[in-house]
């Protein structure tokens, strides 16, 4: 074929395929982007029932009708079928190539719910009825990173920091052991309980108590947590093998022994406890246990006793205060309160006799008495009262005393809305003068108020004090005959 100079030229210098550029890619790229993200921005809208609000865009960004692209026209500019096999050969990949701009006819809101809208909008059935079947339309893929959220592919590091960010992820693709002690070892380097919590549970459901113990005894860290874990959800069977395992005898007894909490029934709970009297306490921990079980033992021949009593209605005191609990089951000190209100004037040789309870079990003075006056006062026996405190001395004289101070005496009695006369009985015998009149004051104990400020020689205080009595009450009159008095040498 014979051609002109000028037309070999024109021919080598011209060509209908355009040249590759970065630049170009790169615009386009940025224009696909752009478009991805304009779509993804309209998602929040898509579930609203006003589509009316909608504001249609162009993949370019230019706001429109409706979506600037097409299927139809789309997949008009594919070609061939040969050119239509390629491209779903390769849909993950796209293709670069410009876009066209026309208008289009479908409306956004039909993309994603498949409705179609009033008016001139189809609805994406209808769209894809009319596309050539050999024709396929550009996807936007999914970046890849995305998708290792389903796809297991993190590393033991990046599980751990997932599981601290709060996030969900699988731990089933670690199978082998290493994998999983690898997994607990990042855990535990991370410093996170809930995170080492969470993959423990993976271990104890997927590793037997054998190599579990073997793997924990070397990880104190991870054995602690794995510990307190078992004990929180009360799996009691699991925690006894592990300490049978680690050889920790004691911990085993105390396990052991917290099993009575489950049992109910006071006679099967009295009989569990005394076979845990013969376990691997320490010393001090095996008198615990000895006088839980004597307490018990206690409280279920008191209990069937009073319930007797009080069914029969027999008993005054069961009578005018009747009982508002059992005891069973029920902690020394209550038990020991229980005995001074019902059973206060018993004989030592009973088992609900206060005495013989604080002799079985080697209760403190200022426990006794606390418990003793707190349980009398509220029956307002003052006479039992005034008695707990006095004591003989070797030549018959009494004497009142208090191994817990007589100002906590004052306040269980005004407590227990004592009398005047006893309250100042007992303020009388506070021996710090400034609690005294403290006291005194604070439970309008004039007489005491009064005596106090005369034996200090403070007239000013006394003077003071005349003011908050009643006008015209025989305080006042007390005060004046006081104030008035030549035989009193005031300091002030």
């Amino acid at each position: 074929m014979n051609r002109t100079k000028g037309d070999e030229e024109e021919y080598w210098n011209s060509s209908k395929f355009k040249a590759f550029t970065f630049d170009d890619e790169d615009d386009e790229l940025s224009q696909l982007k752009e478009s991805k993200r304009a779509v993804n921005s309209l998602r929040d809208f898509v579930d609203d029932d006003d589509d009316e609000d909608l504001e249609r865009v162009s993949w370019s960004g230019e706001p429109v009708g409706s979506i600037s692209w097409s299927i139809k026209e789309t997949a008009g500019n594919s070609g061939s079928s040969h050119e239509g096999r390629e491209q779903l050969k390769n849909r993950n990949s796209f293709s670069y190539a410009q876009l066209p701009k026309p208008t289009s006819t479908y409306s956004l809101s039909s993309f994603f719910r498949g409705r179609t809208r009033p008016g001139s909008f189809q609805s994406l059935s209808d769209a894809l009825s009319d596309t050539p079947a050999k024709s396929y339309a550009p996807e936007l893929g999914r970046p890849k990173g995305e998708y290792r959220d389903y796809s297991n592919e993190w590393s033991p590091s990046d599980t751990v920091r997932r599981l601290r960010k709060g996030k969900v992820c699988s731990l089933e693709r670690f199978r082998s052991l290493q994998d999983k002690l690898q997994l607990l070892e990042e855990a535990v380097s991370m410093h996170d309980g809930n995170v080492i919590t969470a993959v423990l549970i993976f271990l104890k459901r997927t590793l037997s108590k054998e190599i579990l113990f073997r793997e924990l005894e070397v990880r104190q860290i991870a054995l602690r947590h794995f510990i307190h874990f078992l004990k929180e959800i009360g799996d009691q069977k699991l925690l006894l093998d592990l300490f049978k395992f680690l050889d920790r005898t004691e911990e085993l007894a105390l396990s052991h022994y917290r099993e009575h909490l489950n049992i109910q029934d006071p006679e099967k709970r009295k009989e569990f406890l005394k076979t845990c009297i013969g376990l691997p306490f320490s010393a001090e921990d095996s008198a615990h246990i000895q006088d839980h079980y004597t307490l018990l033992e206690r409280q279920i021949i008191i209990e069937a006793n009073d319930r007797h009593l009080e069914s029969a209605g027999q008993t005054e005191i069961f009578r005018k205060h009747p009982r508002k609990a059992s005891i069973l089951n029920m902690p020394l000190v209550t038990t020991l309160f229980y005995s001074c209100f019902y059973h206060y004037m018993e004989a030592e040789g009973t088992f609900s006799s206060p005495i013989n309870l604080k002799k079985t079990f080697k209760i403190p003075d200022k426990q006794y008495v606390l418990t003793a006056l707190a349980a009398r006062a509220k029956l307002r026996a003052w006479h039992d009262v005034d008695a707990l405190f006095t004591t003989k001395n070797w030549l018959g004289y009494t004497k009142k005393r208090a191994p817990i101070g007589f100002h906590r005496v004052v306040e269980i009695l005004h407590k227990n809305s004592a009398p005047v006369q006893i309250l100042q009985e007992y303020v009388n015998l506070v021996e710090d003068v400034d609690t005294k009149l403290n006291l005194a004051t604070k439970f309008k104990c004039h007489d005491v108020v009064i005596d106090t400020c005369r034996d200090l020689k403070d007239r000013q205080q006394l003077l003071a004090y005349r003011s908050k009595v009643d006008k015209g009450s025989a305080e006042e009159e007390k005060i004046d005959t006081i104030l008035s008095s030549s035989q009193i040498r005031w300091k002030n």
